[in-house]
């Protein structure tokens, strides 16, 4: 029996959720060795994570950078 035959055995003894958890491992391993793949991933992964956030942070951020740049500790 081949490592191939044997990893389709075993997925079948798995039950629903599992074998969705090792298909989405399947999906991982594939993208990460397509880099376009991969790089559009990361694309839509920073996207999700941005669009998904609060913001709280925001704000006082964008206030210690304006007070930052007003004391010419940065350049616009």
């Amino acid at each position: 029996m081949t490592v191939q035959e044997e990893t389709i055995a075993k997925i079948r003894k798995l039950p629903e959720p599992l074998v969705q958890q090792v298909n989405d491992f399947i999906e991982f391993l594939l993208m990460r060795n397509d880099s376009k793949r991969a790089a559009l991933w990361m694309q839509f992964n920073e996207a999700l994570e941005i669009a998904e956030s609060d913001f709280t942070d925001y704000l006082p951020n964008l206030e210690d950078y304006e007070e930052r740049l007003a004391r010419g500790e940065i350049q616009w």
